[in-house]
């Protein structure tokens, strides 16, 4: 084989159908987009026309707004915590992070960080950091001889006061 000889296999690329030349080639006349009207010739760009009526999008009202600073936590049950420790993907010395429960296959995403809430039992003893916790979650892990810390709770106290 040489450099020059080297060419695709026969079917594996198409070619393109050239439109507009001639009846005789099938693609003529129209050029394949059908008849008269704004939609047969380009530049068209008619999402939300209706003819000039009102559109439905304007003619709905509005409600709501979307908080652009909202943090998006995600959620992790203590039960959930305590099946990671039976299934020895925690560890009772290790602190439990963010990343830790990452590692561990608890949670896929971390985004904007853990919230932890008290469904479920928890018996290991944790030392947590999180980035939000519920009052029974917190509850919950002290009464197992653990400790929760929850990161920015004193940026939050600074500016509450």
């Amino acid at each position: 084989m040489k450099l020059n000889e080297i060419r695709d296999h026969d079917g594996s690329r198409r070619e393109r159908t050239r439109v507009g030349r001639g009846i005789g080639s099938g693609k003529g006349n129209t050029g394949g987009r059908g008849m008269k009207g704004q939609k047969s010739r380009s530049g068209v760009a008619i999402k939300g026309f209706e003819g000039g009526q009102m559109p439905l999008d304007r003619r709905l009202p509005k409600r709501g707004f979307n908080n652009i600073f909202a943090k998006r936590y995600v959620v992790v049950n203590l039960g959930r915590l305590q099946q990671a420790v039976d299934a020895g993907k925690l560890e009772a010395e290790v602190p439990v992070t963010a990343e830790a429960l990452k590692l561990a296959g608890v949670v896929t995403h971390i985004r904007d960080g853990i919230r932890l809430l008290g469904n479920g039992t928890l018996e290991a003893k944790l030392a947590i950091t999180v980035a939000g916790a519920s009052k029974a979650a917190a509850a919950a892990v002290e009464k197992a001889g653990g400790t929760i810390t929850i990161l920015g709770a004193d940026k939050a106290a600074e500016g509450g006061a």
